[in-house]
Order: C-alpha cells, then structure tokens, then sequence
C-alpha cells in the first residue's frame, strides 16, 4: 500500500465542473483508494492504493472521475514526503507577495524549464523545483501575468494551490 495525494485539476468552478467531496470519495474509492480524505473543497485527496506506480493510480483516478462526473478531471498525484519537499521550498524564497504553487503532473524537461524561467513580469517570478513551480505574485492573484496557464503552455498539464493550502496539507499528510 502507497500513500498518495492527489490534485484534482479545474473542479468546482463554475456551474458545468462541480464535484462534492462526497462524490470524490465515493469515486476515488471506485478507483481502488483506500483510507481516503479530502481537504477543503478543491480537489485535495488522501488516499492509499495497491499500486506504488504514479501513473497508474493517477489513470484510475481519472478514469473513476470521469465515469462519476462526466467530465475529464486531470489528476497530479504526489507522495507525502514530496508535497513535504515542495512546501519546504518554498521557504528558501524570500517573498512577501502572494505564492503559489503549480503542481505538474510530469517531471519537466530542463530546456522546458530554462524557456519557462525566462517568462517574466514586473513584479512577479517563477522558480521550478522537481514537479512544483513557485509562483511568486503581487498582491492582486487575478491581474497576474505568471499563471497556472503559462506554465501549462511550457510544461505541461498543471493545477495550482496557495501556498497556505500547500504548507497545511504537508502539515496535515506530508
């Protein structure tokens, strides 16, 4: 048995994209998870499964999700000691700004990354550290330039999370 966390991508928002917390129980349980939680209302699991391959359990997943829903949920799934590698790096940022963190479902490729890394804005960077890209903003999220979108463009399928959601659920689960 491995101990997963999964990332549910672009639920909740809007009419058309809804998925209680019940039902993605219900669903990742349909998938073979086990021991499953969430937290909070965006697609944040806990759960275990029989496999230890990534890959597998992140196919399941969606395929479960997409029989309940009706609609394609990608799924990132990471192990706790790597949300815990990831929340611990943000500290190494010294930002005061809003930071958030995209979760990519591959590894990415290095001269992927050089090109994402050039992406600037004023007052705004980026950092790529294994699958989590530090997206270091100002205060106002929406008006934003770094957005989850550009590193998809660059990197490929990712969800992202606030920084504080990050840090609790490597509290709570890492």
């Amino acid at each position: 048995m491995t101990t997963w966390i999964a990332f549910l991508r672009a639920i909740n928002l809007g009419a058309t994209r809804k998925f209680p917390k019940d039902a993605i129980v219900a669903a990742t349980q349909a998938a073979g998870g086990r021991d499953v939680k969430t937290y909070i209302n965006t697609g944040n699991v806990l759960l275990t499964h029989d496999s230890d391959d990534r890959a597998t359990v992140e196919t399941a997943l969606e395929k479960a999700y997409l029989e309940d829903r009706g609609f394609a949920v990608p799924t990132i799934c990471v192990t706790p000691s790597e949300l815990r590698e990831i929340a611990d790096a943000a500290a190494a940022f010294a930002h005061t700004g809003r930071h958030y963190v995209s979760l990519l479902k591959d590894e990415p490729l290095e001269e992927a990354i050089a090109a994402l890394e050039k992406v600037s804005a004023v007052g705004e960077s980026l950092k790529v550290v294994g699958r989590g890209v530090h997206l270091m903003l100002g205060e106002n999220y929406h008006e934003a330039r770094l957005t989850n979108n550009v590193v998809e463009k660059h990197l490929g399928v990712a969800t992202n999370r606030n920084l504080n959601v990050i840090a609790k659920l490597a509290d709570l689960w890492g």
